[in-house]
């Protein structure tokens, strides 16, 4: 049997023919990828080889191009009964195999440009970019803020958490799923070889995760050990994973403290115009809340907020009785909201995390601060379900 005709070749065929000319671009080597198995398949195996080589000059670490030079060489001699004949501990192989479909059915099912993410509904004017993490693809996206619109400058292979996602307790090997924020930065110069070329630790668990019991710590966005160049799509003990190459680009879009890293296990696409709708419905819920509180009518300002509603020790029965007190002794009310932040966490829940800056004004007290709510949908309709400063 000839290296052309292996079942695994043929799988990776079937996976990257066909990518549609309206996708995205790809970043790192997935498409010469591409171009190696598309010439095997037509049984040019010298072109194969010749590209194959040409990977591993840029990507001198790449272990699954090494791997794959390795079943071309051996094909010039003798059959091949399967995907990595070289000799070589076969749990690392079968890694390798893994990461090789991860990447090919990631370049395949890339993005339409049409579409954008779910979760990006408004970012702020000053968050320049956004990053959101497929697990299911072992993908990481980054979008561009412009005017307000999400725009795809570029994907990277990534490896996440050994036993999946959907973090729940320290220690499991999961990656967390939800809205984080990078808080940090940390150079190579100050971490093991472990972690490559730096990191970017986030805020997990954040208020929701706190809220419902989720437990942890030390989840970043870092680099791979230099001698590496990616790894297994399942592979950490929680972060997100990329080969440095990719970290260091990545790095030219982070702004520590306001990009958001939004990770799903398959990332949900919105058509623009159901984007627009969705961001338009949440948009018109915030400003009748706001539009409410200045009116001084209690009862109109209080349907706004969710049952479950929490704020630190505070449930709803006893933010309304404060809200109640406070104003009784208004006599008018002025509220303006500024650089609104609107991120809708994947998964099932209707959950949306808003931050905006807020302005503050009565007949006897000024106040401005940057604020956070998480809004969800009870009996169709948005409600808040926790409110505090950001």
């Amino acid at each position: 049997m000839s290296l052309f005709r292996l079942g695994f070749a043929t799988a990776l065929m079937s996976l990257s023919l066909g990518v549609s000319s309206a996708t995205l671009s790809d970043s790192g080597p997935d498409a010469d990828l591409q171009r190696v198995f598309e010439a095997i398949e037509a049984k040019r195996l010298d072109d194969a080889l010749a590209q194959t080589e040409a990977i591993i000059k840029v990507y001198p670490n790449f272990r699954l191009a090494h791997l794959i030079k390795g079943d071309l060489l051996l094909a010039r001699g003798r059959p091949l009964k399967g995907f990595g004949n070289v000799n070589g501990d076969s749990n690392a192989i079968a890694d390798l195999r893994e990461e090789a479909f991860a990447r090919l059915r990631a370049y395949r099912d890339k993005p339409q440009a049409q579409y954008v993410p779910r979760y990006l509904l408004q970012m702020g004017a000053e968050q320049k970019y956004a990053v959101v993490v497929d697990t299911r693809r072992a993908r990481l996206y980054v979008y561009k803020n412009e005017n307000g619109t999400p725009r795809f400058v570029a994907d990277f292979y990534a490896s996440h958490g050994k036993a999946g996602a959907e973090k729940i307790r320290e220690g499991d090997n999961k990656t967390p799923v939800g809205v984080y924020h990078v808080i940090s930065q940390i150079d190579r110069s100050k971490l093991p070889d472990l972690y490559g070329d730096g990191a970017f630790p986030i805020n997990y668990p954040n208020e929701w995760d706190k809220r419902v019991g989720r437990t942890g710590y030390g989840i970043w966005l870092h680099g791979v050990p230099q001698d590496t160049y990616a790894r297994p799509p399942r592979a950490s003990e929680g972060c997100v994973v990329l080969a440095n190459q990719d970290f260091n680009t990545l790095s030219n879009y982070v702004q520590v403290g306001l990009t958001p890293v939004i990770i799903s296990n398959q990332i949900e696409w919105l058509s623009m115009d159901d984007w627009q709708a969705e961001r338009g419905s949440l948009n018109a819920a915030i400003e009748a809340w706001r539009k409410d509180w200045e009116s001084r009518d209690i009862s109109r300002y209080l349907k706004h907020y969710a049952r479950s509603f929490k704020s630190g020790s505070a449930d709803l029965a006893s933010w309304s009785a404060h809200k109640t007190r406070v104003a009784s002794g208004k006599t008018w009310i002025k509220v303006e909201l500024d650089r609104i932040s609107m991120l809708r966490s994947p998964g099932k829940d209707e959950l949306v995390e808003v931050t905006f800056d807020q302005r503050y004004e009565s007949n006897n007290h000024d106040d401005q601060r940057r604020k956070k709510q998480y809004w969800i949908k009870e009996n169709g309709q948005w409600r808040i379900a926790y409110e505090g400063n950001a």
